[in-house]
C-alpha cells in the first residue's frame, strides 16, 4: 500500500521536508515517553530527560504551526492531511498502513480536525471553539492537528482568534494552514511570523497524467490531455477525464472567443457564462441542502406528534433560518468556484494564441481548440492576445475584490471583443 504523501503530485522537496519534520515529532514523542519512565511517578532526574532530548534533531525542521502555500490545484490540503496522517503514524514516516494513517486520511481521526470553510469567510465563533477543542489531550496519545484548508478565507476577528493559539499553543497540538501564499492579503504576517512555510508549485502535466492512469485507471492519452487542460490542478484533471457534462461546460467555455460579433453579443455570452456557473453550483450543492435541512428537522422533532413536537419545531425557526444562511453563503462561495473555474479556462485559450504570436516553443494548454488560438494569434497579434489576457486575469481579481460576478465578467467580454 502506498504511503500518505503518495497522492502528492510533483512536489518532491516538500515531501522530503514534511517527513523529516514527521520524523522529528516522533522523536519527540519518544523522548517525553522515556522522560516519563525515567522520572517515574513521583518526579524524577532532569538530566535524565535532558538525555532522552538528545535524540530529537532540532534541525528536523518540526514545529507547532504551518502554512502550506501554491497555486490552485497543487496539493495544498492534499500535503495538510498527509502530513497530519504522519504525525498520526506509529512509526513516524506516514507508512499508510497503521490505524493512525488510515483514521486520518479517512477523516474519522479524533484527534485531527479539518476546517473546510463552505461560505466565503471562516468567522471567530467558528474558530474560538475550534481553538478551545484543539487544547485537549489527545485521545491517541499523539497529537491534536487543526488543518485549516482556504485559511486566506479568516475573518480579521477570526485570525485574531487564531493567532493566540499559535502564539501560545498547547504542548500537544500542531496547526496545519493552507492558503494560496503568504501575501498579506491571503495570511495576517503576524500569524505568517509564528508559522513554517511549506512552497508547494504546480505540478507539470506529466506528473497528474501519471496519477490518473495509476490512482483512476483513466487512459493514458485521455489523462494527458486532461492534465493538460486542466493547467497541472489535479481535481480539475480528474473531473475533466470522468465527467462529461464537465468537458461540456469546459467546450462552451471556450466557445466563447467565437461569439464576440459584437456588443450584444458580448452581453449574452456574459450572460449565459454566469447562467452555467449557478447551474453547476446549484446542482453541486443542492443534495448536501436537502439533507442538512432534513437531518435538522428530524432532530427538531419533524415528524413528531403530540403539543410538545409541534412546539419544539415552532420554536426552531432560528436555526433553520441560520441554516439557510450557511447554504445561501456556500452556494454564492459555489458559484464563485465554478466560475472561476470557467474564466481559468478561457486564460487558457488566450494564453495559447499568445505563445503562438510570439511563437513560443511551449504546447498549447488547449490541444483541441490550437487552431482556433492560431487564428486569433493572427488576427490580434500578440498585443491584442495580451490585453485579452489581461481582461480575463482582470475580472478574476475583481470577483475575488467582491465585485458582483455578472458586472465584473460584462466588463470582460467587451473588453475581449474590443481587444
Amino acid at each position: 500500500m502506498p504511503d500518505v504523501f503518495a497522492d502528492l503530485v510533483g512536489q518532491d522537496e516538500a515531501v522530503v521536508e514534511l517527513r523529516r519534520a514527521a520524523a522529528a515529532a516522533a522523536a519527540v514523542l519518544r523522548a517525553g515517553a522515556a522522560a516519563l519512565v525515567t522520572a517515574g511517578p513521583t518526579g524524577g532526574d532532569e538530566s535524565a530527560a535532558d538525555e532522552a532530548g538528545t535524540a530529537v534533531d532540532p534541525s528536523a525542521g518540526m514545529t507547532h504551526a504551518w502554512i502550506f502555500t501554491g497555486p490552485p490545484g497543487s496539493g495544498r490540503s492534499v500535503a495538510a492531511r498527509a502530513f497530519a496522517a504522519a504525525l498520526q503514524c506509529v512509526h513516524g514516516t506516514g507508512c499508510g498502513e497503521c490505524p493512525g494513517c488510515h483514521t486520518t486520511m479517512g477523516a474519522t481521526n479524533a484527534d485531527v480536525r479539518m476546517v473546510v470553510p463552505e461560505g466565503l469567510s471562516i468567522g471567530v465563533g467558528e474558530m474560538r471553539a475550534l481553538v478551545l477543542r484543539a487544547a485537549s489531550t489527545p485521545s491517541g496519545g499523539r497529537w491534536q492537528v487543526v488543518v485549516i484548508e482556504d485559511a486566506d478565507r479568516l475573518t480579521e476577528a477570526a485570525g485574531n482568534a487564531l493567532l493566540k493559539a499559535i502564539e501560545e499553543p498547547p504542548p500537544r497540538t500542531v496547526f496545519l494552514l493552507c492558503a494560496p501564499s503568504t501575501h498579506p492579503d491571503d495570511i495576517s504576517v503576524t500569524i505568517r511570523s509564528r508559522c513554517r512555510v511549506v512552497p508547494l508549485r504546480q505540478p507539470p502535466a506529466a506528473a497528474v497524467a501519471e496519477v490518473l492512469v495509476r490512482r483512476d485507471g483513466i487512459a493514458p492519452d485521455v489523462a494527458q490531455w486532461a492534465a493538460s487542460a486542466a493547467q497541472g490542478h489535479v481535481g480539475r484533471a480528474r473531473r475533466l477525464a470522468r465527467d462529461p457534462e464537465a468537458r461540456k461546460r469546459r467546450e462552451a467555455v471556450l466557445a466563447v472567443p467565437r461569439r464576440l460579433t459584437g456588443v450584444g453579443a458580448a452581453f449574452d455570452a456574459a450572460s449565459a457564462l454566469i447562467e452555467a456557473a449557478e447551474a453547476e453550483a446549484e446542482a453541486s450543492v443542492t443534495e448536501a441542502d436537502t439533507t442538512e435541512r432534513a437531518a435538522l428537522e428530524t432532530a427538531l422533532g419533524a415528524g413528531g406528534t403530540g403539543r410538545g413536537a409541534a412546539g419544539a419545531l415552532r420554536g426552531a425557526a432560528g436555526q433553520l433560518k441560520e441554516l439557510e444562511k450557511r447554504q445561501k453563503s456556500r452556494a454564492t462561495r459555489a458559484q464563485r468556484d465554478a466560475l472561476d473555474r470557467a474564466l481559468v479556462d478561457l486564460a487558457g485559450f488566450y494564453r495559447d494564441a499568445l505563445t503562438m504570436a510570439l511563437r513560443a516553443p511551449v504546447a498549447p494548454v488547449h490541444t483541441d481548440t490550437a487552431a482556433l488560438a492560431g487564428a486569433g494569434a493572427q488576427k490580434w497579434d500578440a498585443d491584442g492576445a495580451l490585453r485579452r489576457l489581461e481582461a480575463v486575469l482582470a475580472c478574476r481579481a475583481a470577483i475575488e475584490a467582491n465585485v458582483k460576478p455578472r458586472i465584473a465578467v460584462e466588463a470582460m467580454m467587451l473588453a475581449l471583443w474590443k481587444g
